[in-house]
């Protein structure tokens, strides 16, 4: 019995057996699949931050500008052109975006890697398609847009004077035929393409550098730098497509007609030189930098408060 006792008592100078510790699995982040329409909300949001076309006996400040346009139109001259710019985001930019996250759900890497959003070069891709195919949804408005903006510029005799969006599409139809909606429909689709391209698959990369480099948190600084970034590149990318668009569009029948891109190209080298490539960038980096900043942070809202009704 007292052997027994003996082989009882565990030896007190041995340790305990090592118990391995629990292996830490990756925190599984649930992909969430936002409204088709959130993009296109968001970008009616931001659509009243703008910088309106010079005319050209304005003053070249922006706030002699303002100026000019409030003395000669009023207050509401400030937003002519409103109706079309609201349009144009419920159709581009709906288009654009929409197909752009449901292409970015549909190719995100497993839910338990570290980063569940494409890389690089997959998003600039997605981008491409979404921007193309946005541009053409949204050519009727875009020119519609250019034309109201622009109106105000022009001699009296020869402003086109639309009351709105549906008044100019049909005044259009009416007047020039429904070939007229789709014009400029290549280089505005192009422009689309690098827009889209350049403002959000760069946006999604500075915000993945901000939060995974910089290690900033997934809040409104974060969102603040990397849609500026974006707004900067966008505008860089974009300027020399911009004044193209500009001038096929605001154009009249008699003056578009055997006016190839090319030359065009060609007639603004001539008058011009290399230094119409990025002619005005800094109005349309005022323009288009708010725009893309204000896009995004409501963008973000919208996200944000979806996951909190769902209860993500």
């Amino acid at each position: 019995m007292a052997d027994s006792g003996k082989l009882a008592q565990a030896p007190t100078g041995l340790s305990k057996a090592p118990v391995s510790a629990p292996v830490k699995t990756p925190a599984r982040t649930t992909q969430v699949h936002y409204p088709f329409w959130f993009g296109g909300s968001a970008s009616c949001f931001a659509a009243g931050v703008r910088l309106q076309t010079r005319a050209p006996d304005a003053p070249r400040t922006m706030i002699g500008t303002f100026g000019h346009i409030v003395k000669h139109n009023g207050i509401k001259g400030l937003y002519s052109g409103l109706s079309a710019a609201i349009l144009r985001q419920m159709t581009y930019s709906t288009t654009r975006f929409g197909i752009y996250e449901e292409l970015k759900t549909h190719f995100a890497k497993p839910s338990n890697s570290s980063s569940s959003s494409p890389g690089a070069l997959t998003l600039i891709g997605m981008a491409s398609v979404s921007g193309f195919i946005g541009g053409v949804a949204g050519n009727p408005a875009d020119v519609l847009n250019v034309r109201m903006q622009s109106d105000a510029a022009l001699p009296i005799e020869k402003r086109r004077n639309y009351r709105h969006a549906f008044h100019g599409l049909v005044e259009m139809t009416k007047t020039e035929g429904v070939g007229s909606l789709f014009r400029g429909v290549w280089p505005n689709s192009t422009r689309a393409v690098l827009m889209t391209a350049s403002q959000l698959a760069s946006y999604d990369s500075f915000k993945r550098l901000c939060i995974e480099k910089a290690g900033m948190k997934d809040n409104l600084t974060t969102h603040f730098t990397a849609s500026f970034l974006a707004g900067f590149v966008a505008t860089t990318v974009c300027s020399p497509v911009d004044v193209i668009k500009t001038r096929i569009m605001s154009a009249s029948p008699a003056e578009a007609r055997g006016h190839s891109i090319a030359g065009l190209l060609r007639d603004i080298y001539r008058k011009e030189g290399l230094a119409w490539t990025f002619r005005g960038w800094v109005p349309s980096f005022i323009r288009l930098g708010p725009h893309t900043i204000a896009t995004f942070l409501f963008l973000e809202e919208h996200k944000k408060l979806y996951r909190k009704l769902k209860g993500i």
